[in-house]
């Protein structure tokens, strides 16, 4: 066994942490320091904190992270319009490099020997929070409880916080695992398993059923500059305001709701479902603006690494440098994308209905089908022509 004197541990009050505090200082003999990131979850962090400490933790340390969350992991993500498998928006995926990043920080204050996490040993939370400490501290030990105890069922932890009077809000009848912040909210477990059965309406904490929306459309506009959303309706909005108003608009709306079965990075198939509303609007918004001001070879060489800079980030490498390196073309390419978004949105779908630019690469005089004077038609001749050349030649040969 290890020899651990002092731990860091990635802390939200839940089930698995909640029972980790009390197993580690069991198991290791030793102090346990939690580190509690307020990412616009909604939850009192106050309260989270006195628990940790109840709990047996020697410190309970919170930090508002809300702000360099959104700035610097959400809005960079969306400058790339990563999307994995066709439909996640990375809403979890996103926030693990930055909690890393804030308990290695920690660690390095107050001289801790050891980080921890509360992710099991099947999914990809593991990954990405130790290739971030391995990325930002080689030499800082990884202590793993759900890889090292016999607690081998979310039904055996609920039965040890019971026993030692660890107070916790999951139960056998919803054994959900949720994720929060305020970029998504995640939900996997219980009923969820089963792929073929629907998600209960009560499972859903940001986004209101379909049936349930406003009955009239809602249309905004959006503000970007250099491809980061800074103004909603005409008032300008730092960054966590905008996504915190989009949250509201996209909730209201229905917007945002995905069910996937999606490939995890150990190898296995899962079920996901995933609230993203304002995360959403934004997303669509961007990839609007774009095609109006982004070249078009730019745009697909950049589209080509789309697949790619999402698979990094699912799978845990943020801080790598072949994220940074593709980081820094899409920023590049983003310097063109600033112009205005019009949106409707209406029982659950967001549609484009305008967009403009001043550095607009649309020209109407060559996109009219009325007369135009900047294109000649009868130059589209040779060009095509040139264009089949090789067809015309594979034809001689083998039609």
């Amino acid at each position: 066994m290890k020899s651990v004197k002092k731990v860091v541990l990635a802390y939200s009050g839940g089930l698995d942490t909640s029972v980790m505090v009390r197993w580690l200082i069991e198991t290791y003999g030793c102090k346990v320091v939690c580190f509690i990131a307020d990412l616009g979850q909604g939850e009192d962090m106050e309260e989270i904190r006195e628990k940790a400490i109840e709990t047996g933790a020697s410190k309970a340390v919170v930090k508002d992270l809300r702000m360099e969350f959104v700035k610097n992991y959400v809005f960079p993500m969306l400058r790339a319009n990563a999307v994995y498998e066709g439909s996640y928006l990375l809403g979890t995926s996103i926030a693990r490099p930055l909690i890393a990043a804030e308990q290695v920080r920690l660690a390095n204050q107050i001289n801790a020997d050891a980080v921890s996490h509360g992710s099991t040993g099947k999914g990809n939370d593991q990954v990405r929070f130790e290739l971030a400490y391995q990325a930002l501290r080689p030499d800082i030990q990884i202590v793993v409880p759900w890889r090292e105890w016999n607690l081998t069922s979310r039904s055996a932890l609920i039965r040890y916080a019971k026993k030692n009077d660890i107070p916790i809000l999951v139960s056998r009848a919803k054994p959900y695992s949720i994720d929060r912040n305020m970029f998504h909210t995640s939900y996997e477990g219980g009923i969820l398993e089963d792929p073929w059965k629907e998600p209960p309406e009560s499972l859903f904490q940001l986004t209101r059923s379909v049936e349930n929306t406003p009955k009239r459309p809602k249309v905004i506009e959006i503000e970007y500059k250099k491809g980061n959303p800074v103004s909603l309706n005409g008032n300008k909005m730092n960054p966590v305001q905008m996504l915190q108003a989009c949250n509201e608009l996209g909730g209201r709306y229905g917007i945002g709701r995905v069910d996937i079965i999606e490939n995890r990075y150990v190898g296995m198939k899962s079920r996901g479902v995933y609230e993203t509303p304002g995360g959403t609007i934004l997303h669509v918004a961007h990839r609007a603006l774009e095609s109006l001001t982004m070249d078009r070879e730019v745009m697909r060489i950049r589209d080509s690494l789309i697949p790619k800079y999402s698979e990094l980030i699912y799978y845990g490498y943020w801080f790598s440098p072949e994220r940074k390196m593709l980081q820094a073309l899409i920023d590049d390419s983003q310097e063109t994308v600033s112009g205005t978004v019009r949106l409707k949105l209406f029982r659950g779908i967001c549609t484009v209905t305008g967009r403009k630019a001043k550095r607009s690469l649309y020209d109407p005089q060559l996109a009219t089908f009325e007369e135009g004077s900047e294109y000649k038609q009868s130059e589209a001749e040779g060009f095509i022509q040139l264009l089949g050349l090789r067809l015309r030649m594979w034809a001689k040969l083998y039609s």
